[in-house]
């Protein structure tokens, strides 16, 4: 194993809440040793207004915070994040938690549940999220597209983590980012990821974040 590389089980943290409460989030998730995640703005699009309620959307606007931790830490700080921002009330949002297979950036790691009880040979796609500066998006599925990838979705947000958050006049400045989401065929994950990685040069300090996820269902089923 790579001696940049340790191994955890690590759990991608999604919370929803109404807008201008993402960085207030982020600084109670740094009480549980989470140093910082990406903030995205969010909009209640759904036809039905139940299914907007049930997603913590009926407001307009919404931010989708995303954090990375191991899942004792990620359990701890929900619990916490539930109470102040009282997410078991109507409207006041939603937090839910998915695993994440491995994370390649400054410091890599795999993760101990790589392998689920389902089987790796079972695991069809991989949901490949990459995290960058804004207007590196294009570059990212540029590489991804030369390894064979179909195409991706891309986000804009800013990075809320501590240490990287400048000051503008005694004002913390979050500097902007792009999340580029792509699904991929899982037999072709590892070849998208190395593209991606050399192209923009990922592993150095500073220049973004990826982190695999199995899909276990889509909708509509692509596995037919």
């Amino acid at each position: 194993m790579n001696k940049n590389s340790e191994e955890f089980e690590l759990e991608l943290v999604c919370v929803i809440v109404n807008f201008g409460l993402g960085s207030r989030l982020v600084k109670t998730a740094k009480r549980h040793g989470i140093s910082g995640g990406i903030i995205v703005f969010g909009k209640g699009t759904a036809r039905s207004h139940h299914v907007l309620d049930l997603m913590g959307l009926s407001d307009i606007r919404k931010e989708v915070v995303f954090l990375i931790t191991d899942k004792t830490t990620a359990h701890k700080a929900l619990e916490d994040i539930n109470r102040e921002f009282e997410l078991y009330k109507p409207n006041h949002g939603i937090a839910f938690t998915t695993s994440i297979c491995n994370i390649f950036g400054k410091k890599n790691i795999r993760c101990e549940n790589n392998i689920s009880v389902r089987g790796k040979d079972n695991i069809m796609y991989h949901l490949i999220t990459i995290i960058v500066d804004k207007g590196k998006a294009e570059e990212v599925i540029d590489a991804a597209t030369k390894a064979g990838s179909k195409g991706g979705t891309i986000i804009n947000g800013r990075w809320s983590g501590i240490s990287e958050t400048t000051k503008f006049f005694s004002m913390e400045i979050e500097p902007e980012k792009e999340l580029v989401i792509i699904l991929s065929e899982s037999e072709m994950t590892d070849s998208i990821v190395l593209s991606i990685r050399e192209k923009l040069r990922i592993d150095e300090p500073g220049n973004g974040i990826i982190y695999i996820q199995e899909v276990i269902k889509t909708y509509p089923d692509i596995s037919i």
